[in-house]
């Protein structure tokens, strides 16, 4: 890959199926997503793995999260939705962890905290931060599919159809 060149990714994995009673039923699961650029120089290197532990099953570390899904989001017709896609990110975050404090209002009621249904994080990568990488964690395949839906509709002039419509 030539760094004008662009390149959209999209990997993301689901607990199972959930009408079968299915989640995160496997003992094993591997998932790599390499780019290297022209001269076969590493530009982004990545590896998910869930197994079966000895102390704690796949299950048990996923918790409420039924999807997980990582986006990659390389060159320069790109740019403008890896702009997007982090100012959103900041503002969904930002909403979702955002819980006001109840202490110093005469309210001694302790609310515990709640998990977030969906978690989102970005960073750059590559020389002059050239890629972008997105990763989530979501309780339902749904929420995951409308994020994608929305912060990918800005593609459509590049491909001539939205990428999830």
């Amino acid at each position: 890959m030539g760094l004008d060149s662009s390149l959209l990714i999209v990997d993301w994995i689901t607990s199972g199926r959930h009408e079968s009673g299915e989640k995160w039923d496997f003992k094993f699961y591997k998932s790599s997503n390499n780019i290297y650029l022209e001269d076969d120089q590493p530009l982004f290197l990545d590896s998910v793995l869930l197994e079966q532990g000895s102390t704690t099953t796949i299950v048990e570390r996923m918790q409420n999260y039924q999807v997980i899904a990582m986006v990659i989001l390389v060159g320069p017709k790109l740019k403008n939705v890896q702009n997007k896609l982090q100012d959103e990110l900041k503002r969904i975050m930002c909403e979702q962890l955002y819980m006001p404090s109840t202490f110093g209002r005469g309210n001694n009621t302790k609310s515990a905290p709640t998990k977030p249904t969906f978690v989102a994080s970005c960073s750059a990568f590559g020389p002059k931060g050239v890629g972008l990488v997105v990763r989530i964690a979501a309780t339902t395949t749904e929420s995951v599919y409308k994020f994608l839906q929305h912060q990918l509709a800005i593609m459509e002039p590049l491909l001539g159809v939205s990428p999830y419509c």
